[in-house]
């Protein structure tokens, strides 16, 4: 028992991957490709990925949005999980990024599930509201560009149905939001999305030390 969540050395990391990461074949395909990639940094780990797989079946979710596709490794993992008639809109602007997203999505079957959209994606967000979509989502993830974080979230949550849920990336930022000396503009946007969200009593939320920090914000119903 401890009052306070447990770091992780490199040894009880790599305990926790040997003991609870069952990461598809495809999925691992995909992580090792990309982490040759010049921005690698920008990918999530397996346990991250793992996990959002968890929360899309225990949901059921059958709708999903996803802003910020990268190679998409989170994406597969999604949809990965979704049933045969399920949805996930992605939203990017890199074609180059997003080509190597399609070619795992493909090989893994799951492209018919996957609709990509590569605009800004404030745009794609405002278009779904335009046409109806309010409401309609139960599950999505953001991580994207850090100083539009308030702004998808803002939409998203109206996109998001009552007891849907958002998961929003890097939300600790390498810890660079508790130090006061850093004030790029990044981790400014990052802390104060983290302390507007705290205050937004429209949602039920909870931080999880898990990657770069994980924020998970269920809509009430």
């Amino acid at each position: 028992m401890s009052s306070q969540t447990i770091g992780l050395d490199q040894q009880l990391h790599s305990y926790l991957l040997s003991n609870s990461v069952r990461e598809p074949e495809i999925l691992q395909k995909l992580r090792e490709e990309t982490a040759n990639h010049p921005r690698a940094i920008m990918q999530i780990s397996p346990e991250q990925g793992q996990f959002m797989r968890l929360l899309v079946e225990l949901m059921r979710a059958k709708k999903t949005l996803e802003i910020g596709v990268f190679t998409g490794y989170s994406s597969l993992a999604v949809a990965l999980s979704l049933p045969d008639d399920g949805q996930l809109i992605a939203c990017d602007v890199s074609e180059e990024f997003t080509a190597i997203a399609k070619r795992y999505w493909q090989t893994a079957g799951v492209a018919n599930k996957i609709d990509l959209r590569l605009a800004p994606a404030l745009e794609t967000l405002d278009t779904l509201l335009a046409q109806g979509h309010n409401e309609t989502f139960d599950f999505a993830f953001i991580d994207a560009d850090k100083e539009n974080y308030l702004n998808y979230y803002e939409l998203t949550l109206q996109l998001i149905r009552p007891g849907g849920l958002i998961a929003i990336d890097n939300v600790l930022w390498s810890g660079k939001v508790a130090d006061p000396q850093i004030q790029d503009p990044n981790t400014q946007a990052i802390r104060s999305f983290n302390q507007k969200l705290h205050d937004d009593h429209r949602v039920t939320i909870s931080l999880l030390p898990m990657g770069d920090g994980l924020t998970l914000a269920l809509k009430g119903i």
